[in-house]
């Protein structure tokens, strides 16, 4: 069968600095309160990551302090101190922490390659949501998002869907993006993302709702840049029904771990699986690292050779990732 396309993914493993959060969004199991959580020891971060050997990508995903808090710069610290903890075992983290000061973006792209924050969406269903979430302010989103743009950051971002927002409000929120885009250049992905309730079973997407996905991931290639990656993540999806989101426009399924921290009740699909089930469409699957090849000239020149090095390595680990489960 003829090769429809290259689909890109990224071997990953999860570290949670802190499930310490000043915000307190409606529809988050993630989030502990800041003075109840705990904080992931550097042993224990270093243990994680020798049992994954096959993870090319240390996403670090952490609760957030507010600014001007006393923990601020202890909280900072710790995820600068992570960051190197990843580097010095071959790795590359990607840090998803809220928002940063300049100084604090400043010090984290000179140890991550890339950086993400999710814009989420616009419009009243997010403005409920986000209520008691000082960081989610539409106005704070979008200050982070022109930052990363102005400091030359390779970012990713991307929409929360299926909230209650409706279908004119995920396009005003797409065209925001792509405006962003043409002006600054340094999304590198955009990660369209279906909400899922909590529990301890899947709540699979209804037909409606799979309808309303891809006619989203329609709108998203047609607005956004070609170089924009659009991505969502594969184990909240039917993975029978896979090839309808590629071939809707979807070109990565992003950072793979073996379990997903934010949807604990949707497990990860093994990567030997999608390989297969992709390959009998006609789509190759790749592993890359966490910034795509389109930014690496964007890097600080050690941190570029850190990655290129690290995209050398992915090769030799494919083989060891698909059959760990990754």
């Amino acid at each position: 069968m003829a090769v429809r396309g290259v689909i890109t993914w990224s071997p990953s493993v999860t570290l949670v600095p802190t499930r310490g959060c000043f915000n307190a969004c409606t529809y988050c199991s993630f989030r502990l309160p800041v003075d109840r959580a705990p904080v992931l020891l550097l042993a224990e971060a270093s243990a994680q990551l020798e049992a994954r050997p096959a993870a090319a990508e240390v996403l670090l995903l952490s609760g957030e302090v507010a600014p001007g808090a006393p923990q601020r710069a202890a909280w900072f610290g710790h995820l600068r101190a992570l960051s190197a903890l990843a580097l010095r075992h071959g790795r590359l983290p990607h840090t998803n922490a809220g928002p940063l000061s300049v100084r604090e973006m400043v010090a984290l792209a000179r140890l991550n390659p890339s950086m993400g924050l999710m814009l989420e969406g616009l419009g009243p269903a997010y403005e409920a949501l986000h209520g008691r979430a000082p960081s989610k302010s539409l106005e704070v989103r979008l200050a982070q998002l022109e930052q990363a743009g102005r400091l030359g950051v390779p970012f990713t971002t991307g929409l929360l869907l299926g909230v209650g927002e409706t279908m004119a409000e995920r396009e005003r929120a797409l065209h925001v993006l792509a405006d962003l885009q043409r002006r600054w250049g340094h999304l590198q992905e955009v990660i369209l993302q279906p909400w899922r309730p909590d529990g301890d079973t899947p709540q699979h997407l209804k037909p409606s709702e799979q309808q309303e996905l891809l006619a989203t991931i329609a709108m998203a290639r047609q607005l956004l840049p070609a170089e924009v990656n659009l991505q969502t993540p594969p184990n909240l999806w039917p993975i029978e029904l896979l090839p309808q989101v590629l071939e809707a426009g979807i070109s990565d399924l992003g950072g793979i771990d073996v379990h997903d921290v934010i949807n604990p009740a949707y497990p990860q699909p093994p990567v030997a699986e999608l390989r297969q089930r992709l390959q009998h469409r006609g789509w190759e699957l790749e592993a890359r690292t966490c910034v795509h090849r389109a930014w690496w000239s964007w890097l600080p020149e050690a941190l570029r050779r850190r990655v290129e090095r690290g995209a050398r390595l992915l090769a030799s680990v494919s083989a060891q990732a698909d059959a760990t489960h990754l």
